[in-house]
């Protein structure tokens, strides 16, 4: 029996994680086991608990990973547009699109793994990881008016379900909406 070597075994940790951050998305925490998991980078389970030590562990550290992802999408909405303004506008255009609907597994992890978090506990490393990337993109979301926490829980909710009426015409109803409700400007208070 040869040993990995410890290049190797950083490697397929990674590989474990990136695999587990895309497939939990697209699958749901419970929908994906250890098994399936560790088959679908080519390795066995006996791999899987030599890097982690609960299946728990794996899910906070692809949690963190997601989000790690999510941080890298923004800075390049924020790169590519010159101004946050128009970073924001361009990510809810691609927030409620019918491609980022159709593409869970590489998806904002705020709707990814909301699912599972709802039906978790509410304690331990995975919420806290979970809490501490919608606080993130809730920051990234805001404005010098408004708290990003309302847009957030907008797009998210919307996201959601357009996934759960995909292929229906309501999952495209539910994206054009939220995205003109979203979009339209502000009209004044008549109380002002």
């Amino acid at each position: 029996m040869s040993r990995v070597s410890q290049a190797q075994a950083l490697e397929n940790r990674r590989r474990a994680v990136a695999a587990a951050s895309q497939l939990f998305r697209e699958r749901g925490v419970n929908g994906i086991s250890v098994a399936d998991l560790m088959k679908s980078i080519g390795l066995t389970t006996g791999g899987f608990y030599k890097q982690f030590p609960s299946k728990e562990a794996l899910v906070a550290e692809a949690a963190q990973a997601a989000f790690g992802d999510l941080d890298l999408l923004l800075a390049s909405f924020d790169t590519a547009h010159g101004d946050h303004d128009t970073a924001r506008g361009a990510l809810v255009d691609f927030y409620l699109s019918a491609e980022h609907r159709d593409q869970p597994g590489t998806g904002c992890p705020t709707a990814g793994f909301a699912g599972d978090m709802a039906r978790e506990s509410t304690t331990g490393e995975v919420c806290e990881t979970y809490a501490a990337g919608v606080e993130e993109f809730a920051a990234w979301m805001s404005t010098d008016a408004e708290d990003g926490l309302p847009m957030v829980a907008t797009l998210v909710g919307a996201i959601l379900l357009a996934r759960a009426t995909a292929g229906t015409e309501l999952s495209e109803k539910i994206l054009e909406s939220t995205h003109k409700a979203l979009t339209a400007p502000h009209r004044p208070d008549p109380e002002s």
